[in-house]
């Protein structure tokens, strides 16, 4: 009001400080509003940070609760020299063997020379598999001719080496060729000339072989009449035993080293020890969203404030099917046997050395009961989280829904108030003109009786 110059100019009134406390007592149910939308949308927030970690303990549940998933195997070698990884896919068991050679990949190295000595270049590379790739560098430059190679993906890499220069002072280069692969698959021939001369056989072989091209290779067995000779094309025997990698870093034809396999309680106790601690920050999250808080209030007392899950039906569900799920007897026997209690305040502990004692007492049997466990999380947790189903994407989906029609009032009381506040001010303008018209009309007034007072008295 004040900007257009009338607030109060007739009747002496803050017209702008009066339309104000009106339009706060006007956008209370506004305000309402803003305060529930705050509140649903914290709420929904922290539901969806919840139903987060609940997916994810779903998945790691849903995967430990197959069968073998927490089987364990280690893999130990006889000889510093090869190493052994086994999967979970491994079983026990044992096997000797001697290492006749490694792999070695293909070099081959040219002559000197400052520049290629056909014109135009053309060299062929010719594969192990018999496969001919012929090149046509841009120019007779040992640069050219090393780009070239490089650019046709022929599964050799080419690298121009300095060697000194020739007697007109002239830069010399060599021209090294490597194989892209390893082991004979990566063996590889090169010609000066084109493929019709590399098939005609009158090409020029370009380059000495400076390390052929070769396969690891053992011995399984060695001495008996079941010895078996194995390659690899790098010095990893992929799966050599079911689910086990082995590698050899020396070449030993006399000594055998023996590659075994047994069980091993890691897999498990590290797999539910990651279990019990999802676990365990699942009830502390919800633990600290759920507490209630006490503080002064104005009437000299105090007041109790719930968290954003207080009070919550589906997060109550949540909770005790989760710790009933992890915490609940598997066939009659509680899984306190293996390291897993609940506690007072509604959590889970975990012992692993007591699950390790367990395992290594009976392995097949606390490993079954570990399943049973995980497929109860797993149920309880994608009841909760499911994308479609699941009861806390579903309140979510309320909660997101509850959001919108909070905003859609919110904006419509914007327009409402809007028009109020134009309303008021067009009450108080009219207000103030029809003062200033009355005090003008009064001041006309006073002047003419004075006017006539002045004439009578004459």
């Amino acid at each position: 009001m004040a900007g257009l110059g009338i607030d109060g100019l007739a009747s002496g009134l803050d017209s702008t400080s009066i339309i104000t406390s009106l339009m706060n007592i006007e956008a209370k149910p506004q305000a309402a509003l803003k305060t529930q939308l705050a509140k649903v949308t914290s709420f929904s927030s922290d539901l969806q940070a919840l139903n987060t970690a609940v997916a994810a303990i779903a998945t790691a549940a849903t995967a430990s609760a197959k069968s073998g998933a927490l089987a364990g195997y280690a893999a130990s070698s006889s000889s510093t020299t090869v190493t052994a990884s086994a999967a979970s896919t491994a079983s026990p068991g044992e096997v000797s063997f001697t290492v006749g050679q490694l792999a070695k990949t293909q070099v081959n190295v040219g002559d000197a020379m400052s520049v290629w000595p056909d014109s135009p270049p053309v060299l062929t590379l010719v594969g192990a598999d018999g496969t001919k790739t012929q090149i046509n560098p841009a120019s007779t430059s040992m640069a050219d001719v090393t780009s070239a190679i490089n650019a046709a993906n022929a599964g050799v890499t080419a690298t121009r080496v300095s060697a000194g220069t020739d007697g007109s002072g002239n830069a010399l280069y060599r021209i090294q060729l490597r194989a892209d692969e390893s082991g004979a698959a990566g063996a590889f021939t090169a010609y000066r000339g084109d493929e019709g001369a590399v098939t005609a056989g009158t090409a020029v072989a370009f380059g000495a072989v400076v390390t052929a091209a070769q396969d690891a290779q053992i011995t399984l067995w060695p001495g008996s009449s079941a010895q078996q000779v194995v390659t690899s094309s790098t010095n990893t025997f992929d799966d050599l035993m079911t689910g086990v990698d082995v590698t050899v870093t020396a070449v030993d034809t006399v000594n055998a080293v023996t590659v075994a396999v047994k069980p091993t309680t890691t897999n498990a106790t590290t797999t539910t020890a990651s279990m019990m601690a999802s676990l365990t920050a699942l009830f502390s999250g919800i633990a600290t969203k759920t507490a209630t808080t006490t503080a002064p209030n104005s009437s000299g007392g105090t007041s109790v404030t719930g968290g954003s899950f207080t009070g919550d039906q589906a997060v109550r569900q949540l909770k005790d099917a989760m710790l009933s799920a992890a915490t609940a007897p598997v066939d009659g026997v509680s899984p306190s046997t293996i390291g897993i209690t609940i506690t007072r305040d509604g959590t889970i502990t975990f012992d692993s050395a007591k699950l390790a004692t367990a395992l290594e007492n009976d392995r097949v049997g606390t490993e079954a009961m570990l399943q049973s466990i995980s497929g109860r999380i797993a149920t309880a947790a994608t009841s909760a989280s499911d994308k479609s189903t699941g009861y806390l994407t579903t309140k979510i989906t309320g909660q997101e829904s509850a959001q919108k029609t909070l905003n859609e009032q919110i904006s419509s009381w914007d327009l409402r108030l809007a028009t109020r506040k134009s309303n008021l001010e067009k009450q108080y303008a009219a207000l103030e003109t029809s003062l200033s018209t009355l005090k003008s009309q009064s001041d006309y007034l006073a002047s003419q009786l004075a006017g006539l007072q002045t004439s009578y008295t004459s």
